[in-house]
């Protein structure tokens, strides 16, 4: 049904270099934001230690007996594969550590969602699994933060010591840059069925997502510029029902009256998202809660005007290059895209900042900083 350690082989830099085991389980699910950070930071890694890596590839079926298989993977044949391959250090890149590790263990921990927001905790496997995390992740011998934004949480939230926590922040793709090639920004007008100017949304729909206030703030500004406002368009997978942590965006554009006003494109591919992001107006991100948030990054880094939350991680990741502002007031939201498309000084200057400011988050960068700090767990031992 499975292999124990299906998915296994050397990611290898130079002979005598540090060797490391790398939790894989998310390689094989690139659609999610843990698994984009696990395979731009095992690549980058690949280059500067030996790294051995454990991924499942061929898995249980079902919904409960995947979660069960997690658990077992996690806690047993990670642990035992970094015995068996004699490695230095072990590392899992997610909120996933194993209980107990033979070898000192390093974890990355991007945000405490599902420790923070209920919802995300409604089923008795989620909360038997992050009981186990929660027991878990202040066994580590150092913990990887996305922002000291998650830093802090971490924290406060696991009762660890605050010089056992490091904040590197994860960097951005060099395929995110302004795109000018006007035959591809057509194409992709074209495949998603797009004409004029749009703001722009591509984040999830998440209830932290805090799509509502978006399309409230959107609805202020119909009301004031009517059909002369440019469209908002919502980019990603819709959720085909709700749940405790999931929202019906459809629904909700339909109680207010936008259905003319809002265009869904649905699942975006990753190599069109430049040129969405390098055509809209400007990109929206009402988001209550971020660890480090990857979206208006990547935003910025294709010269868009952002707009984002003055909330957890948002203001120390933007800095003064986003326009942020109070997730609670979609009126201050409808001002500022209105800023935007009549402001062509404000727009341009977001524009120019952006730009800069995404240059600092790069990948080479944060594997540097976690090879380092691999390397500092790998001199103390186990913890």
């Amino acid at each position: 049904m499975f292999a124990p350690f299906g998915g296994s082989q050397w990611h290898s830099g130079l002979l005598g270099m540090l060797k490391v085991g790398f939790n894989g389980w998310f390689l094989e699910r690139p659609e999610t934001g843990t698994g984009q950070y696990s395979r731009k930071i095992l690549d980058a890694l690949a280059t500067r230690a030996e790294v051995k890596v454990l991924g499942g590839r061929q898995l249980p079926a079902g919904k409960a007996l995947l979660n069960i298989y997690k658990v077992w993977f996690e806690n047993v044949l990670f642990p035992l594969f970094c015995l068996r391959e004699h490695v230095d250090v072990a590392f899992v890149p997610y909120m996933g550590p194993p209980l107990f590790s033979p070898k000192p263990l390093v974890v990355t921990v991007h945000d405490l969602i599902p420790f923070l927001f209920p919802e995300y905790a409604y089923s008795p496997l989620v909360k038997l699994y992050n009981f186990l995390v929660k027991a878990a992740i202040p066994k580590a011998c150092l913990i990887l933060a996305d922002s000291a934004h998650t830093r802090k949480d971490v924290i406060g939230f696991f009762k660890v010591s605050p010089e056992k926590v490091r904040v590197v922040y994860p960097g951005i793709g060099e395929e995110f840059k302004p795109v000018k090639d006007e035959a591809r920004l057509r194409a992709v007008r074209k495949r998603y069925g797009l004409s004029g100017r749009f703001f722009l949304y591509l984040g999830g729909f998440d209830r932290r997502k805090n799509i509502g206030l978006l399309l409230d703030a959107y609805q202020i500004l119909r009301n004031r510029l009517g059909n002369q406002a440019p469209v908002l368009v919502v980019a990603g997978k819709v959720p085909t029902r709700e749940s405790p942590a999931l929202l019906n965006p459809l629904k909700m554009v339909r109680e207010r009256g936008l259905e003319d006003g809002v265009k869904f494109t649905g699942w975006v591919a990753d190599e069109d998202k430049p040129s969405l992001y390098s055509m809209a107006e400007a990109f929206l991100f009402p988001s209550l809660y971020e660890g480090f948030g990857f979206p208006p990054l990547e935003a910025m880094a294709c010269g868009c005007p952002v707009l984002a939350s003055r909330s957890s991680s948002l203001p120390e990741v933007l800095g003064e290059a986003a326009l942020l502002l109070d997730p609670n007031r979609p009126e201050d939201w409808a001002e500022g895209m209105e800023g935007v498309i009549k402001e062509l000084d404000l727009a341009q200057s977001l524009r120019e900042k952006g730009v800069e400011r995404a240059k600092i988050f790069t990948w080479k960068s944060a594997a540097r900083n976690v090879l380092s700090i691999l390397e500092e767990a790998a001199g103390r031992g186990s913890p």
